[in-house]
């Protein structure tokens, strides 16, 4: 089995400034320590015990309407308020460079690693806006050599980021990933839940801000993009782009229904491994089961590989999908496949993938080595 893997898709931020004590482990939590979506799946230990060495972390902020009459929560503003959304982006930053400070990780994900062919790390400085070569080196075998997390940073929902000129202070403190949006539209793109008879996905201000991620490296995350928005995306930028935790939409749709535009086209996953990018399998068996059965019961683990088949049958090789897991970000445990409740369960998945016949450097492909690809 799989010494290490690659998680793609953490809200560990978003957990933390919810109440988890993620310092704990699992068996240590109780009602006051484990925060939202009980039974909690994952903290930093848990992590590291199960070969986790390399994740994306997110800063995950969620607009609501302007008119919105409750209380908000943590990572909730009003629409329009850039000022608010950025001050709940900064509080989630802070987690991970207080996490960083103390050495329960390390924050050296970094952009540029990802930009056109020989450019490579940030140049420093406040003003930084490009990104400058670097010669190749074997990075991602360093970081699995150390035993420490490694992190990068994945803002799901760019609005904290108060105008494109503003990217280089988000990439200078770790911000290497963007979704432009998240479910519900945002300043810079149409999210899945828009009508999809939409014709607006990128706004002028998220062509602006493409643009900007693209000097400097920042690759772009497309799991929450509504269709017309990924169409424009496709064509604002030749980049490579990926899905951190997005499935197939083929497998989930239900006749007769609007399109789920939460998942992808087989259209959409040509293009994304056209240009080299990955796809992150999301473990939310709502995400796993088509139609009702998905939001009664827990998926199996046959029925999560099902999508990973897809993606290789559609590519013809097993070089663009790896794990997104979003473990416990908006579901318990008890919504994750059955038999996989935490971390060191991901071997289900490795088991899986070898009972279908996959040689062992194929699951090293799933379990770590093309998401680190994309990094190294």
């Amino acid at each position: 089995m799989p010494r290490w893997w690659f998680d793609a898709h953490l809200d560990l931020a978003y957990l933390a400034v919810r109440g988890r004590d993620l310092r704990r482990p699992l068996a240590a939590l109780n009602d006051a320590t484990q925060g939202p979506h009980p039974p909690a799946g994952v903290t930093l230990p848990a992590l590291r015990d199960a070969g986790v060495r390399m994740i994306l972390g997110t800063i995950f902020t969620e607009v609501v309407p302007t008119d919105h009459a409750g209380a908000l929560t943590a990572e909730q503003y009003r629409a329009g308020d850039a000022d608010a959304a950025h001050r709940r982006g900064r509080a989630q930053l802070e987690v991970y460079r207080t996490w960083s400070d103390e050495g329960e990780m390390a924050l050296d994900l970094a952009a540029g690693l990802h930009a056109p062919e020989g450019v490579g790390t940030i140049r420093g400085g406040m003003g930084v806006s490009e990104v400058v070569p670097t010669p190749p080196d074997a990075r991602a075998a360093r970081l699995l050599r150390d035993e420490r997390l490694h992190l990068g940073i994945l803002m799901e929902n760019a609005d904290p980021i108060r105008a494109p000129d503003e990217l280089p202070w988000w990439v200078e403190r770790g911000v290497c990933m963007i979704g432009l949006t998240w479910a519900r539209s945002g300043r810079y793109a149409r999210g899945n839940t828009a009508d999809p008879a939409d014709r607006v996905g990128l706004t002028p201000l998220g062509r602006e801000l493409v643009a900007g991620m693209d000097r400097l490296g920042v690759l772009h995350d497309v799991s929450h993009l509504s269709d017309r928005a990924l169409d424009d995306l496709f064509d604002a930028t030749p980049r490579r782009v990926v899905a951190s935790h997005s499935n197939c939409r083929a497998l989930l749709d239900r006749d007769g229904q609007p399109p789920n535009q939460r998942h992808l086209t087989d259209r959409a996953i040509r293009e994304i491994t056209r240009r080299d990018g990955v796809i992150g399998l999301n473990l939310f068996s709502g995400f796993l089961v088509r139609g009702e059965a998905g939001e009664k019961r827990r998926a199996t683990v046959d029925e999560a590989l099902a999508h990973v088949d897809r993606i290789c049958e559609l590519t013809g090789n097993t070089r663009h999908v790896g794990l997104g897991s979003d473990l416990d970000g908006g579901f318990g445990a008890d919504r994750l496949p059955v038999g996989i409740d935490q971390p060191a369960h991901f071997r289900r998945l490795a088991d899986g993938l070898t009972r279908r016949g996959w040689t062992m450097t194929q699951v090293e492909d799933f379990a770590w080595r093309n998401w680190a690809r994309v990094w190294g």
